[in-house]
């Protein structure tokens, strides 16, 4: 669980309040008064506002807890009502919608302060062996181990940003070069990045924890590629943003097994930005080319107007 104090203040005696943390504490969750009831608590994303990836992923964790363990998560489709606010608990509610022969479907609900912040269905299914598969081959990106880590570097030119940051203190992130470096005037028709996503440290033998860690990952950058015709991802970027940026709603299916401490290579484009919304999709690749996991988002997309 996200730890904090008596009164909901961050742990002190660190240069960063999450130096001793790593991301099953920012997973976890303990039970609430009810059944079927669970309490986390989230650090920001933005400013003043809870990170959407944690809400998401506690959200799945929530109701993975109400589900059979031999059936992973296969897909879930939120949507984010109000902005959260750090530090202050999150209570989520699961509803048991249906237990099928392979599937059960789960509805969450989290609240905090008694209004409702987001929505989640999740689906879980027990797993079916041989049957046929397909895929495609996964996109040309260097190797993790070629780059450098993009939270280090923005350790470098805005040292208190990062610091207060709780995603960049448990998550490794590698930018591959492209079209983030060197954004042309007017832009691409499309917008990509290639960016690769491990767990700091080591974590636990349980697949519905790495599901979370994905889904944890999967809202780091993907709502930023809608601007990228017109500025660099956040880690890369010296200087104040142009855009304003807010997740409106977040869908992931999960195809395969994977573990979310070995580097995952999240390709990700965004096709159109209209109506002050940006349309973002992604798909999670392992190092040996197995696709395991694509994501869908739609972000609120504003440009800021400068000071």
């Amino acid at each position: 669980m996200y730890r904090t104090s008596a009164d909901g203040s961050e742990p002190s005696g660190s240069s960063s309040p999450y130096a001793s943390y790593d991301l099953v504490d920012f997973l976890g969750l303990e039970p609430a008064e009810a059944p079927d009831q669970f309490r986390g608590w989230c650090h920001s994303g933005i400013p003043r506002q809870a990170f959407g990836g944690q809400v998401v992923a506690q959200s799945l964790a929530a109701a993975g807890r109400t589900v059979d363990p031999d059936r992973p998560a296969h897909s879930l489709h939120g949507y984010f009502l109000r902005a959260g606010v750090p530090g202050s608990p999150i209570v989520y509610g699961v509803e048991r919608l249906r237990d099928g022969r392979r599937y059960s479907s789960r509805r969450v609900t989290a609240y905090q302060g008694g209004e409702i912040v987001f929505t989640l269905s999740a689906s879980f299914k027990f797993p079916e062996k041989d049957e046929p598969e397909r895929r495609p081959v996964m996109p040309a990106a260097p190797a993790p181990e070629e780059l450098t880590d993009a939270f280090d570097h923005w350790a470098t030119h805005s040292p208190r940003s990062h610091r207060e940051a709780g995603h960049a203190q448990v998550v490794s992130m590698r930018v591959a070069p492209g079209p983030q470096d060197a954004v042309p005037a007017g832009g691409p028709l499309v917008n990509g990045q290639n960016v690769w996503f491990r767990a700091r440290r080591p974590l636990p033998d349980d697949p519905l924890l790495h599901s979370c860690a994905l889904t944890y990952f999967s809202d780091l950058t993907l709502g930023s590629t809608s601007a990228l015709d017109f500025e660099t991802l956040y880690p890369l970027r010296q200087g104040p943003s142009r855009a304003v940026l807010a997740s409106v709603d977040h869908a992931v299916w999960f195809h395969r097994p994977f573990r979310a401490d070995d580097w995952l290579l999240f390709a990700q484009r965004s096709p159109s930005a209209s109506d002050g919304r940006g349309f973002n999709t992604g798909d999670f690749w392992t190092r040996d080319g197995t696709l395991v996991a694509s994501v869908v988002q739609e972000t609120a997309l504003r440009r800021r107007e400068p000071s």
